[in-house]
């Protein structure tokens, strides 16, 4: 279960040490005496629960290293015994330290998991419970989604799961499904979609007042993606759940938004689908003219999130909002250049990318630059259409995807693009394989500072 922060009148003590530096963590000589005998000098990661003069448990020591990052305590979540604990003297981001141990603290039990130990913590002093309360509830929301196979989330779930978020916010949902996509003019969202048996659809949640600040995020929301008659392999198909990555991020985010109360006009957008074979199903060669009236050859089916986002981003560029941000799991490429932990984003905006990264480093959310290199534009060149939706060389894969989005995205003051992997491959300190949020909350540092 996750971990309870409260107020406790009686904790045993977690005491942080650095590495080699026993002696300064203000440790009882026995305390001392024990650690050295087991080995432990602060080494990052690693607790040591310390005994008393009964047997009984005294507390316990935990290993911060060099300054690893304050993440590395959400370890005491699955580290320590059951009962409750507190922070023998404040850590240097107690907030910090307060959403990690949280979630380190979670474990998916849908499908009859047992939950986690029960572990109560005291809040550390200078910790906002309220914003630990809504960034741990959105980037929980964000790992069930994710972890949830497709039989139970699919487009017809997702838009479920949008609804119960807009009802707890009281906020609005529209929804544009099947063959309306074409009346309405979302022929890329349609043509992704409609080999499967549940039907494409376009999700719009809209929530705040109307004379606010306009804040749009974009989700791709491909519920599982076969690669289309370009079929991936069966091992790539192995994770394809988590292809609904960018909309479950934007999902978290926006619960993050609206608990917060923050004084924007958020519009959520979701192109959902699921990319199946069919014999209606878009092929290779066919030529899709977008709601920009951008006409994209289809170079290779397996690129559609591409298509479903520039449809929505179509949309939300209408609408002129001053940031635009859609997040997604759009190529195997930003992996291959920055593995799964560290996502590249993309802007033109230079005082976006400043607080990007100086926020990434704040709360501890990696994130990377990268180049909208505007010479491999030329690489998207299509001799029958306005664009491919893929290159020739296969090189900058996820440059060139970004450069593709970029062309239906003009009117906005300030547009983001994260190419996000939304996936734990092994277990970290705050947070265990399987699903994962990424980015949003150095996003959700920025608006609330811009819009707070």
């Amino acid at each position: 279960m996750p971990v309870e922060l409260v107020e406790l009148q009686a904790a045993l003590p977690v005491h942080l040490v650095a590495k080699g530096d026993l002696e300064a963590a203000g440790l009882a000589p026995s305390s001392i005496a024990w650690a050295k005998a087991n080995g432990f000098s602060g080494e990052a990661g690693r607790t040591l629960v310390v005994p008393g003069e009964s047997g009984a448990l005294a507390g316990a020591l935990f290993g911060i290293g060099d300054g690893e990052g304050m993440l590395a305590v959400g370890a005491l979540a699955r580290a320590l015994p059951e009962g409750d604990w507190h922070f023998a003297s404040d850590p240097a981001e107690p907030e910090l330290a307060a959403i990690a141990l949280a979630l380190g603290g979670y474990v998916f039990t849908r499908y009859g998991k047992k939950p986690g130990k029960a572990l109560r913590f005291t809040l550390p002093s200078g910790a906002d419970a309220a914003r630990v309360g809504r960034i741990v509830d959105g980037v929980f929301l964000t790992r069930d989604l994710v972890n949830t196979p497709t039989s139970d989330m699919g487009p017809d779930h997702l838009e479920v799961a949008v609804r119960m978020l807009a009802a707890e916010h009281q906020a609005e949902v529209s929804v544009t499904r099947g063959d309306d996509l074409l009346a309405e003019n979302f022929p890329m969202i349609h043509a992704v979609g409609r080999a499967s048996s549940d039907a494409p659809r376009l999700i719009d949640m809209r929530w705040g007042p109307e004379g606010a600040p306009k804040v749009t995020l974009v989700g791709k929301g491909v519920c599982f993606d076969t690669g289309g008659l370009d079929i991936k392999p069966s091992s790539g198909m192995l994770l394809m759940k988590k292809d609904m990555g960018g909309a479950a991020n934007v999902l978290g985010l926006a619960s993050m938004i609206m608990a917060a109360g923050l004084y924007v006009r958020l519009r959520v957008l979701v192109p959902a689908v699921e990319n199946s074979i069919a014999g209606n199903a878009f092929r290779p060669g066919d030529v899709l003219t977008s709601r920009k009236g951008i006409t994209v050859e289809i170079g290779n089916t397996d690129a559609e999130g591409r298509l479903v986002l520039a449809d929505a981003l179509a949309l939300a560029d209408d609408d002129e909002p001053q940031l635009l941000v859609d997040m997604a799991t759009l190529t195997g490429a930003a992996r291959v250049a920055l593995g799964p932990d560290l996502p590249p984003f993309y802007t033109g905006d230079e005082a976006l990318a400043d607080d990007l990264a100086a926020a990434s480093v704040v709360v501890e959310d990696p994130l990377w630059r990268m180049p909208l290199w505007r010479p491999y534009d030329a690489k998207l060149s299509s001799k029958i259409a306005d664009i491919n939706n893929v290159t020739a060389d296969g090189f900058a894969g996820s440059i060139t995807a970004a450069l593709f989005l970029k062309r239906f995205v003009e009117k906005t003051h300030s547009w983001a693009h994260f190419d996000i992997f939304a996936w734990n491959p092994s277990d970290r300190p705050h947070g265990v394989a399987g699903g994962e949020a990424q980015g949003i909350r150095a996003l959700e540092r920025i608006i609330s500072t811009r819009y707070g």
